[in-house]
C-alpha cells in the first residue's frame, strides 16, 4: 500500500510531496526548509531513498541537495537542466524502484520549462499518481513565460502537447498533484480546488479542451506580472542552495533600529495591519506576517538590501524568517520583540496613519483626496474607481514620486496590499489613509467604477 503526504507552503501557493510505502519514499520538489519533510518520513517510519526535481524553479529556492545530503539519497534531475553540483540526470522514461511494488517512472513534460519532467508513481505496474510539477495543473497550467521571452510561445505550444501526452497515457483515476496552482504566480491563471484527476482535467483543463492555436492565445493574453525576485530564483537553484540557518537573528535595540533606518535599509514590521496604523516606528514598513509575506517583501525589496525584522513573539519571527528563507532571503540583518514601546527610542512617539472603507472614501472631498489603486493590471481592468491613480504594489517604492500631491487614500482587493503600500508612502513623509475593505464595496458606497 502506498501514501502520499502533501508538504504545503502556502504563502507562496506550492506543494511538495513525500510519497512511498513501507519503508522507503520519494521526496518531489522539497521547500528549502527540509526539516518539514525529514518530519513527516519520520511520522511514517520511512527513509527516504530519492529526492526528485520536476524542474528548476523559478518562485522559491529548493531544497533538494540539502535533503539529499542529510538523507543520502539520490538527488534526480532533469538530465537538460544546467547546474553546476552533482546531481543523477533523468531523462524521459527512466524508472527507479521506492518501495516493494510501487515505481517511479520520468515523463518528459516540456512546457513550463523546457527541460520539465512529471515523475508518474505505479504501484504493481499501474499508475495511481502523476507529480505534474509545473506542467498540467488544476483547471490550468503553468507558465511558460519565466526562461526565455523568445522561447514563451515555443514553450507555450509545448505545455499543450505535454498535457495531451499525460492525459493520453494515464488512467483517468490517476491523481494529478502538481506543485504549483494554490496561489503560485508560476501558475498561469488562478486554480479552483484542492485535488484533480486526469479525467477531471479532460472534462475541464482548457489545455485538453481547446485547440492549441486558441490554448496559446489566450494563455499568453492572460499572464499576469512576474514578480521581480523570481530573477534570483533560477540561478540560486542551479548553483546549488545552501543550507539554511534558521537561528534567531541578532537582537536590535531601539538604537541600532534607528541607525539601520538612518542607512537606508529595510526595518519591517511584521504586526497586523490594524496595529502598525495605530502606532509604529517611523520610516518602517509594514508587510504582515499572516499576508503572503515571502511573495510581496521578495517582490518589492532591492534585491540583497539587509532586513530587519519587527515581531510581536519570537514565533511570529521564526515563521516569519521560514518564509523568507524559501525565497532567498537567508538570514535578518538583526531583529526585534515586542511593540513600538520597545522599539522606540526614549522620547521618540510612534508614527500612525488612519485607516478607513469605501464608505469613507465617497464622503471625502475628491479635489483634495488622491485614489491610489495598488492592484495588478489584470484586477483593474475589471473595474477601476473614476479618477483613480494606478501604482501597482510591487512598483510603488520606485514610483512614489508619481503619486499627485494631496491625502493618498489607497486601496487594493482587500487591505492587505493597500496597508504595504500605505506603510510606504507614511515612510516617505506623505499623508496616506490605508482603505480596508473589499473592492465590491466601492460601488456599494457609491463610487462609480468603470469597466472597459
Amino acid at each position: 500500500m502506498f501514501f502520499v503526504d502533501t508538504i504545503d507552503v502556502e504563502g507562496l501557493g506550492n506543494r511538495g510531496y513525500l510519497a512511498g510505502g513501507e519503508r522507503t519514499a520519494v521526496a518531489v520538489d522539497p521547500p528549502r526548509d527540509v526539516d518539514r519533510v525529514l518530519a513527516a518520513a519520520a511520522r511514517r517510519g520511512v527513509r527516504i531513498s530519492h529526492v526528485v526535481e520536476t524542474h528548476l524553479h523559478n518562485d522559491y529556492v529548493t531544497g533538494g541537495p540539502e535533503l539529499a545530503r542529510l538523507t543520502g539519497a539520490a538527488y534526480l534531475v532533469p538530465a537538460d537542466a544546467r547546474v553546476s553540483f552533482d546531481r543523477v540526470p533523468v531523462a524521459d522514461g527512466d524508472t527507479v524502484d521506492v518501495d516493494t511494488g510501487l515505481s517511479l517512472a520520468a515523463v518528459a513534460t516540456p512546457g513550463h520549462t523546457p527541460h520539465h519532467t512529471a515523475y508518474v508513481l505505479s504501484e504493481s505496474g499501474r499508475p495511481v499518481a502523476a507529480f505534474t510539477g509545473g506542467s498540467l495543473l488544476i483547471g490550468t497550467v503553468g507558465r511558460p513565460d519565466l526562461v526565455e521571452p523568445r522561447l514563451t510561445e515555443e514553450l507555450a505550444r509545448a505545455q499543450h502537447a505535454s498535457a495531451h501526452r499525460l492525459a493520453r497515457t494515464l488512467p483517468d483515476d490517476t491523481a494529478v498533484l502538481p506543485t504549483h496552482g494554490f496561489g503560485s504566480f508560476c501558475s498561469s491563471a488562478q486554480a479552483d480546488g484542492d485535488a484533480t484527476t486526469i479525467g477531471k482535467e479532460k472534462a475541464a483543463n482548457p489545455a485538453l479542451t481547446t485547440d492549441v492555436d486558441a490554448f496559446v492565445t489566450n494563455l499568453l493574453a492572460g499572464l499576469e506580472d512576474v514578480p521581480a525576485y523570481y530573477a534570483h530564483m533560477g540561478p540560486a537553484n542551479a548553483s546549488g542552495p545552501a543550507p539554511v540557518d534558521l537561528t534567531p537573528p541578532a537582537p536590535a535595540d531601539p538604537d541600532e533600529i534607528a541607525a539601520r533606518l538612518a542607512a537606508g535599509e529595510w526595518v519591517v514590521d511584521l504586526r497586523s495591519r490594524i496595529a502598525f496604523a495605530e502606532g509604529h516606528v517611523a520610516g518602517s514598513f509594514n508587510y504582515e506576517a499572516d499576508g503572503k509575506l515571502a511573495t510581496y517583501l521578495a517582490w518589492t525589496i532591492p534585491w540583497g538590501k539587509p532586513v530587519t525584522l519587527l515581531a510581536e513573539t519570537a514565533e511570529q519571527l521564526a515563521d516569519a524568517q521560514r518564509e523568507l528563507v524559501r525565497v532567498g532571503i537567508d538570514r535578518p540583518a538583526a531583529a526585534a520583540l515586542g511593540g513600538p514601546e520597545r522599539w522606540l527610542r526614549e522620547g521618540e512617539r510612534p508614527a500612525s496613519f488612519a485607516r478607513s472603507t469605501f464608505a469613507g472614501l465617497a464622503g471625502q472631498d475628491t479635489d483634495r483626496t488622491v485614489v491610489l489603486d495598488v492592484r495588478r493590471a489584470s484586477e483593474r481592468a475589471a473595474g477601476w474607481i473614476e479618477g483613480s491613480v494606478h501604482v501597482p504594489v510591487h512598483e510603488l517604492h520606485h514610483r512614489i514620486g508619481e503619486v499627485p500631491d494631496g491625502t493618498v487614500w489607497v486601496h487594493c482587493a482587500g487591505g492587505m496590499r493597500a496597508a504595504i503600500a500605505a506603510s510606504l508612502l507614511d515612510a516617505a513623509g506623505r499623508e496616506v489613509v490605508a482603505v480596508d475593505d473589499g473592492f465590491d464595496a466601492a460601488t456599494e458606497a457609491g463610487l462609480t467604477v468603470l469597466t472597459g
